[in-house]
């Protein structure tokens, strides 16, 4: 029964993406996921320039950075939607990890107060979002409450959500781990970093919304 009614909304979801012109497609996850990294290599596939800055230091994305009119192609179907870059969610931001980093207390403070107004900002633009990619780090626990509140997120809208598995480039990295976590969804994994399985990224993106 349950599949039954995934697959009725599932249809919903996709009849209204043929009528709409142009979408919002949100970048969702903790810090240093990826979510910018994934953001700057679909710009720069389709758009040719970069979206934003990425650093070792999380919360380097501390505002919502949109880009508009991204047009992508496989074969002779089309997707046109404003791409989205959030904050990464957190449950708690404490400027003492910025100093750890490397930061002067002064200049963690301020990062701090900043990545705190990302996350509300992050979680109020939600509401505006018609689809959602959840990029996790794949080296990464995928049970964790940050992801486990993200995701929650998501089903109480009745979001439909793409969930990335980022990082497999890397030998920590456990995909199967991330899918047996969120079985509900379609789970991919990719490396945004060096751009391994970014094709399969964007074919479920199509299945997702097509």
């Amino acid at each position: 029964m349950i599949d039954v009614l995934h697959r009725f909304v599932a249809k919903i979801f996709r009849d209204i993406f043929r009528r709409k012109k142009h979408f919002k497609l949100g970048l969702y996850g903790p810090p240093n996921s990826g979510k910018t990294t994934l953001a700057n290599r679909i710009s720069e596939d389709w758009l040719g320039e970069k979206m934003g800055s990425v650093s070792r230091i999380p919360h380097e994305t501390r505002e919502v950075v949109v880009k508009e009119q991204i047009n992508i192609k496989s074969g002779k179907k089309e997707l046109t939607f404003n791409l989205v870059d959030t904050p990464g969610i957190a449950t708690k931001i404490d400027y003492e990890d910025f100093v750890k980093a490397g930061l002067s207390t002064k200049k963690a403070k301020k990062r701090a107060k900043e990545a705190t107004k990302g996350v509300i900002d992050a979680i109020r633009w939600l509401d505006d979002m018609d689809v959602v990619v959840v990029v996790l780090d794949a080296t990464q626990d995928p049970y964790s409450q940050v992801n486990i509140t993200i995701i929650g997120n998501m089903q109480a809208r009745d979001t439909p959500v793409l969930v990335v598995a980022n990082k497999v480039d890397l030998k920590k990295a456990d995909l199967k781990k991330v899918q047996s976590a969120f079985p509900q969804y379609d789970v991919v994994g990719i490396s945004a970093k060096f751009g391994t399985n970014i094709d399969k990224f964007y074919e479920a993106l199509f299945a997702l919304v097509g």
